[in-house]
């Protein structure tokens, strides 16, 4: 009896849902973060989360390598793939407003099975995109400092190894990429101190980047020439692979896939970002109503800012001329207003820094949801800091993984974990959210994604080109990213699960789970 008993518990938890009354009510207390963010706020949150380095770099690879002019249509595409994503979130957002974003959605529709894997997902991509950010920034800092004749000793300079040209691993004679540690130091220095802190510190630096945005977008546009964007899209207008292995449209250098669609897949890392405004759901002052606006309107007005940009760079400059390591500052030294490179790279430094704040920020909230569930330490996860009322363990941890990551990986081992990550999340809440629709169509939701399930179904399958574009290397790290995270879940999170301790009560009270199944008499 007693393994009859243990089954129907197992497979009940496995596939059991929390409901909305749950989240609400094991988020009260003394355990509830600190409600301090508007829609401004949010909206602030998810531009500084997404304009970054894709604006300030990508944009000259993609133009030079893979896309040319057509660049502008890829951030189209790749923005279209967003929105519907977004739409989704914004549902989402607005009827659970609490920590744990996509990972929270999934408990509520798919079950704590695949809520334990849509939140280890989220850890490879907020942990791991702060460490590719991280050596971002210290890229662009020590360009900078490079450019004023101040240069970095050796042995804190880069990471100390990095693939070269023929795509080989080298040792650079580096300890470890001082900058990228003493950034992720300031970041989680800030962020334990609090949210409000947080806040304007992203606020302070979204409308300095912002700012140099705009500075290039309206003083560039003078120096476009439209005999640039002729031929508009050199590499076609497709691109399209499947695992690595093109399948449409023409192939580029080491037989990589180029044309408008392959474009797309390089630059939606630089839409990365909105969907961690989901994370901030506690601290917001009034979710229901300001959640879907933070997270549609920073989406949109990067997107606007995104095609701007790339229409202007490939307009000033031909693309196949553009400097692929600072294709911004390098098209305005090439007309001759070498003023203007210095300011362009103090607000491409600006810009990542409020990136690398925002992931560092989501990370420690998605682990303090799982906790709260049981399914990691709770006393150390979930954690909350009596004066400063932000999860402080998990945020110092956080910035110890990320650091290290960040001054001792290659960028290059980084980025590519971090895209396929998060289209496996972005498809999932799409997924999850005809789910909702169909087993709870009566619970309240204060903001709607219009015309389910054609918005869903057309996330999901973008989000499955994109990662099906992806070489096949990137699939098998996500299956051992995702196995390491199974063996943590069976050998802990099931056993500790709060769920499992209500399940087990109601089994042995009533003979019945709470869905209501009968166990099985031996």
């Amino acid at each position: 009896m007693f393994f009859v008993h243990h089954r129907q518990v197992m497979l009940n938890q496995l596939f059991a849902k929390k409901t909305l009354d749950n989240l609400v009510h094991e988020m009260a207390g003394e355990h509830r973060l600190h409600r301090a963010l508007g829609p401004l706020a949010l909206t602030a949150m998810g531009v500084g989360a997404i304009i970054g380095a894709g604006i300030f770099v990508l944009v000259g690879k993609a133009a030079h390598h893979t896309a040319g002019p057509a660049l502008m249509l890829s951030f189209v595409v790749a923005g279209v793939a967003c929105v519907f994503a977004a739409l989704c979130y914004a549902e989402f957002a607005s009827m659970a407003p609490v920590a744990g974003s996509a990972y929270t959605y999934a408990y509520m529709t798919l079950g704590e099975l695949f809520a334990w894997i849509i939140g280890w997902d989220l850890v490879l991509e907020y942990a791991v995109g702060a460490a590719t950010v991280a050596h971002g920034w210290s890229s662009y800092l020590r360009d900078l400092l490079k450019a004023n004749q101040i240069e970095l000793p050796l042995l804190i300079r880069e990471a100390p190894i990095k693939l070269d040209d023929a795509g080989h691993y080298t040792t650079t004679g580096s300890v470890l990429d001082g900058l990228a540690l003493a950034v992720v130091v300031v970041m989680t220095t800030i962020l334990v101190l609090g949210i409000r802190e947080s806040a304007r510190f992203n606020a302070t630096m979204v409308v300095l980047k912002v700012a140099i945005v705009l500075f290039v977008i309206c003083v560039g546009s003078w120096w476009i020439d439209t005999a640039n964007w002729h031929p508009f899209a050199p590499y076609g207008y497709s691109g399209l692979s499947f695992f690595g292995h093109t399948i449409l449209g023409q192939e580029g250098e080491l037989g990589k896939p180029v044309g408008m669609l392959a474009g797309a897949s390089i630059i939606f890392f630089a839409y990365i970002g909105f969907d961690a405004i989901s994370t901030q759901a506690e601290e917001a002052r009034n979710p229901k109503r300001d959640l879907p606006i933070g997270i549609i309107a920073s989406l949109l007005i990067c997107t606007v800012l995104y095609i701007a940009m790339a229409a202007v760079i490939t307009g000033m400059v031909r693309y196949d001329e553009i400097d692929v390591d600072a294709p911004v500052s390098d098209a305005f030294g090439k007309i001759g207003l070498d003023w203007a490179q210095s300011m362009i790279a103090v607000g491409a430094v600006a810009g990542i820094t409020s990136v690398l704040l925002v992931m560092m920020l989501s990370q420690p909230r998605v682990l303090l949801a799982m906790a709260r569930d049981g399914l990691l330490p709770s006393g150390f996860f979930a954690a909350i800091h009596p004066r400063f009322k932000t999860p402080w363990k998990s945020t110092i941890l956080t910035g110890i993984v990320v650091g290290a990551m960040g001054s001792l990986l290659p960028i290059d081992i980084l980025s590519e974990l971090v895209n396929i990550g998060t289209l496996l999340a972005f498809a999932i809440v799409c997924a999850a959210v005809m789910v909702m629709r169909k087993t709870d169509p009566d619970a309240p939701r204060p903001f709607r994604a219009p015309l389910v399930p054609l918005v869903p179904v057309m996330g999901i399958l973008f989000c499955l080109v994109l990662m099906f574009s992806l070489p096949w290397e990137n699939w098998l790290r996500l299956a051992l990213w995702l196995a390491v995270g199974l063996v943590i879940y069976f050998s802990y999170g099931r056993f500790h699960s709060r769920l499992r301790h209500q399940l087990t009560h109601e089994i042995a009270t009533h003979g019945v789970s709470p869905a209501g199944m009968p166990v099985d008499e031996p």
